[in-house]
């Protein structure tokens, strides 16, 4: 049954909440309740994990399609549908379709729909396929990124537009695929568009009039930054002020990169929130790097790309940063989930961050300060021989440095990374994080190119193939970490890359999906698979769980191929040259992808017999 706070709720008919004086305790509040999954992460510090067990170990394999839902839309399907009360809440791909689902009819009854208008001048300009990773709620309104750069709130019951927005222009090559997250009063959002020479920035608008409260770069100047005078105070070896200028040549930073289009987490103890920020521009590391400037004293860094920040919500003063891939030669984008818990390392209790990096490292650090735990491969790396615990940056492989005009090869991991945006979950039952990662490597060429306004500015030629520079037969794994530790505990490895995001529930089960297409439940201990079923195309969304009205937990998930591995499949793109869509287009087809599956874009819901 729900948690007994929730029912006056069912009784005045689900989100109407016009009465909550601090909307993050609502937030907050929901997020604890675990018959709902208000947030993408299902709560602030992005676990992923429900305490739900009526579904566990014992019975999943009596587990069925219960219903489905058709999105409209037949591109990459990433996140997960929010339920809230006895609504849930459905996103789609481009065009960003939203609709809300009433439960109490049985199977649903659809309540209200809505579709943006949008520029389509969008769609050419987003990289990596038109994904959308997801809706978000407080205060009984629903809100919205678009492909475009809007962010909308909408009335929760009613579907109508409260306000909109505008935050990113498509003209320049900027675009949103980022899902918001809502604390106190406003909502926080960043931008996509590292590939074109965007200036990465990270903005927070108020929840009931649509007004921006303050906007931060990522890149330039301290009071373009929005640094707190306490800015990495302990740990100065990060780097503190001027590093957003003097680690670029010239004016670089302008077209520097650094967006922010993964995921957020939050610390309500602390008022920190957290995510990380994507590759500088261009690809081309040379560029970036020019004769006279040494790298060795870190004059080549970019700051702060490929790293994570932690910023006052309400003020959006940065508190520290922390850089995990100085001058980044490999796309490296560090916009991966930052996962809050505490946990127990040399026998000391810490208040840990913990993120899996695409350069392959998996990082534990202090959330209060950045402070570095652990920094240990959770996949064949070689670019690195490791990171040093006491600068924090990477002990470097120079013959996997790529350059302008070399073919750099077999760089592991490549350049889609250790793990992409699919976000791991964490179980407080066994104390172990469970990661969809990709096995795979590349040879990469940088190139040179030059700055034009809302045009590419990539500056590299990428041929990617499985891991071990090759040697291996399969592309991808979904492994268990210990972060307190940085070792696998055990993996399962999967013919593509494990490209859903995971969901780790109190029945002891861990459930994710393949991009051919099954949708499987493993045991949290063993690994073992316990239960799998073929949907209508492939998976690289986030599993969610919830409580419906009828007192039943219930798994959900979309299906819907794409991304940028699944790019070449869910655009049609042909096959003949290997290094197209960033290199997307040889990989697919090597892996034998397009044969696997096909274009989809359905929800799935699940529940025992």
């Amino acid at each position: 049954m729900r948690s007994k706070w929730v029912l006056p709720w069912l009784a005045f008919g689900l989100v109407l909440v016009p009465f909550v004086a601090y909307p993050n305790e609502e937030v907050l509040r929901l997020g604890k309740d675990p018959g709902q999954w208000p947030m993408q992460r299902k709560n602030y510090w992005a676990t992923g994990y429900s305490e739900l067990n009526q579904i566990n170990t014992q019975n999943v394999s009596r587990l069925k399609v219960v219903w489905t839902f058709s999105t409209g839309a037949l591109r990459g399907h990433e996140g997960s549908p929010l339920v809230v009360g006895t609504t849930m809440y459905v996103h789609s791909a481009y065009p960003n379709h939203v609709y809300a689902l009433d439960l109490t009819k049985k199977p649903y009854a659809l309540k209200w729909k809505y579709t943006p208008k949008q520029d389509e001048r969008a769609v050419p300009v987003a990289c990596c396929d038109l994904v959308n990773r997801g809706l978000a709620y407080a205060n009984g309104k629903i809100f919205l990124n678009t492909l475009d750069g809007q962010v909308i709130a909408l009335d929760a019951n009613t579907g109508k537009e409260v306000w909109k927005t505008k935050h990113a222009d498509p003209a320049r090559g900027e675009t949103i695929t980022m899902p918001p997250i809502v604390v106190h009063d406003k909502v926080l959002v960043g931008i996509s568009g590292g590939e074109f020479a965007v200036r990465g920035r990270v903005a927070a608008y108020d929840i009931n009039t649509g007004k921006r409260v303050w906007l931060a770069y990522n890149t330039g100047p301290d009071e373009d930054l929005l640094l707190d005078p306490d800015f990495n105070k302990e740990n100065p070896h990060y780097g503190r002020f001027g590093e957003g200028t003097r680690t670029w040549a010239g004016e670089e930073w302008k077209i520097g990169g650094a967006t922010q289009w993964g995921w957020l987490s939050y610390d309500p103890d602390l008022n920190l929130y957290y995510y990380g920020t994507s590759n500088p521009g261009t690809w081309n590391p040379t560029q970036r790097c020019p004769a006279g400037r040494d790298p060795k004293k870190g004059e080549c860094d970019n700051k702060w790309s490929t790293s994570i920040w932690a910023r006052n919500p309400d003020t959006g003063r940065g508190r520290w940063a922390y850089q995990m891939t100085p001058w980044d030669a490999w796309d490296y984008d560090g916009v991966n989930e930052n996962v809050l818990v505490d946990l127990t390392i040399g026998g000391k209790k810490v208040k840990a961050l913990v993120h899996f990096d695409r350069n392959g490292f998996a990082y534990t650090l202090d959330r209060t300060n950045g402070t570095l735990y652990v920094a240990e491969p959770f996949v064949y790396v070689n670019w690195a021989k490791g990171v040093d615990k006491k600068t924090g940056r990477p002990i470097e492989n120079p013959e996997k440095r790529t350059k302008q005009g070399v073919d750099t090869k077999n760089i592991c991991p490549c350049a889609m990374g250790g793990k992409d945006q699919q976000p791991s979950s964490y179980s407080p039952q066994t104390g172990l994080f469970y990661v969809p990662t990709n096995n795979m490597c590349m040879n990469y060429e940088g190139v040179e190119v030059k700055f034009t306004a809302g045009a590419p500015y990539v500056g590299a030629n990428v041929l990617m193939f499985p891991g071990h520079e090759g040697k291996d037969d399969y592309w991808g794994a979904l492994i268990a970490w210990d972060a307190t530790t940085g070792k696998r505990v055990w993996e399962i490895r999967e013919k593509f890359p494990a490209w859903s995001g995971t969901l780790a529930t109190g029945g002891g089960l861990v459930f994710y999906g393949t991009m051919d297409g099954w949708f499987k439940a493993v045991d949290a201990k063993s690994g073992k698979v316990l239960w799998q079923h073929k949907v209508g195309s492939g998976i690289i969304a986030a599993p969610m769980t919830f409580l419906g009205p009828d007192g039943k937990q219930y798994i959900a998930t979309y299906s819907g191929v794409g991304g940028w591995f699944g790019l070449p499949v869910a655009a049609g793109l042909p096959p003949d040259d290997p290094f197209g869509a960033l290199g997307a287009v040889g990989a697919a087809y090597q892996s034998g992808l397009d044969k696997a599956t096909t274009l989809g874009g359905m929800l799935y819901v699940f529940g025992l017999e």
